[in-house]
């Protein structure tokens, strides 16, 4: 009987997250497992790409699912993660509910569960209690496998209270099925309407529906998980964290900017996660730009003190790297080279004046009664010398 509460919970909860027959403090007290119920949503949105093979494509539909793509991937990391895991900017209370509704359309569960996890990753990065830690609980399960956990479904208010006072941000977050619902629908219509509007575009409601639902969000959910599983083993480091995020360029194109994990979690209160003109973060020039409009206002900058910081490590690690190996390594290169090439230019020098040494006939080195090194043998008399006198005759004897 347990076990059929659990499945009519998990049943239950595809449309009303908060629903359980236990507490939330209990079911995030069991330990990790794949819930199989859970799993059932993501199978679906995966099985859906494979409907291409019935509808096949039209370039509306795949520059529909592009431009979801990266239209939703902003929701992602300038609204569910900038504004409402870390509040880098603000906005209205009518902005702030339009934001979440924006964010809902990307398919990852309430604005609120994602930001009570999200927090709940920065105050326990790469420990145990990380429930995406690559370092923790490899590669898989930081990518995809612990959304599927049952403990870690319920979203803690508690740890959320400048979000949760709002209703409609709570009522959105619990029923976090409806937007999706809303904006898959939207799209079947869409292409319905175009088939019999602009049949030149050759979609149709089914094809827009797979392509820019089933393809894109797939596509965006895996490009997001790319944080969680990769972006804390890809990469350089320039902050000293303790945990082990990175900065990562081609992290940085997949999800408009997310890439410089090291920098963000040096000081994840900074609009800003390209620290500088050169790491490039679309979804920062996104915000910039709908700052203008007096939609948000706000926006936090990095502190001198954040860049001072990258400063002295930067030199540090140069000047580290300069006296220790650069250097070390031309020493030492030169020690072996220079007493070479010494030997070699006084070699050459003295080449045409003395006689290249050969190896004498017995074992050892000898000189000429000159005491000069003439190379192991005494030196032959020249063919145009006078030969010395002869001896004088002994006496004849007596």
């Amino acid at each position: 009987m347990p076990s059929l509460r659990r499945l009519f919970s998990s049943l239950v909860q595809w449309i009303d997250s908060d629903y359980s027959t236990e507490s939330p403090e209990a079911v995030r007290a069991r330990p990790d497992g794949v819930n199989l119920v859970r799993c059932l949503p993501f199978v679906v949105l995966h099985l859906g790409c494979l409907g291409v093979l019935w509808v096949g494509w039209s370039w509306f539909a795949v520059w529909t699912a592009v431009a979801l793509y990266f239209g939703r991937m902003f929701a992602v990391t300038g609204i569910y993660h900038r504004y409402f895991s870390h509040k880098s900017y603000s906005t209205s209370r009518v902005g702030q509910f339009l934001l979440a509704v924006w964010g809902a359309t990307a398919v990852q569960r309430g604005a609120l569960w994602w930001a009570y996890h999200h927090r709940h990753h920065h105050l326990h990065s790469d420990d145990p209690e990380d429930a995406h830690s690559p370092h923790v609980h490899g590669f898989w399960w930081a990518h995809i496998g612990w959304i599927t956990s049952r403990r870690n479904f319920p979203t803690d208010y508690s740890k959320i209270r400048d979000l949760a006072r709002y209703p409609e941000l709570v009522w959105l977050n619990r029923f976090d099925i409806v937007v999706p619902v809303l904006f898959a629908s939207g799209l079947l219509g869409l292409g319905d309407f175009l088939a019999h509007a602009a049949p030149a575009l050759g979609t149709s409601g089914a094809q827009l529906l797979v392509w820019g639902f089933f393809i894109s969000t797939t596509a965006l959910f895996h490009g997001t998980s790319c944080i969680n599983s990769l972006a804390h083993l890809m990469g350089g480091r320039r902050f000293e964290t303790a945990d082990d995020s990175r900065n990562s360029l081609v992290l940085a194109f997949i999800t408009l900017g997310e890439g410089w994990h090291n920098n963000h979690h040096r000081y994840m209160s900074a609009t800003r996660q390209g620290f500088y003109w050169w790491e490039i973060d679309p979804t920062y020039y996104g915000l910039k730009l709908l700052s203008f409009t007096g939609f948000i206002w706000g926006l936090k900058p990095v502190p001198a003190s954040i860049y001072e910081e990258a400063a002295q490590l930067a030199h540090r690690d140069t000047v580290s790297r300069f006296s220790v190996s650069s250097v070390q390594q031309e020493i030492n290169t030169l020690r072996r080279v220079v007493p070479t090439a010494a030997a070699l230019a006084i070699a050459t020098v003295n080449s045409g004046q003395a006689v290249l040494p050969k190896k004498a006939d017995g074992p050892a080195w000898h000189k000429d009664v000159s005491g000069e090194l003439v190379g192991g043998r005494t030196p032959a008399p020249s063919p145009s010398a006078t030969p010395p006198p002869a001896p004088p005759a002994p006496p004849p004897a007596a």
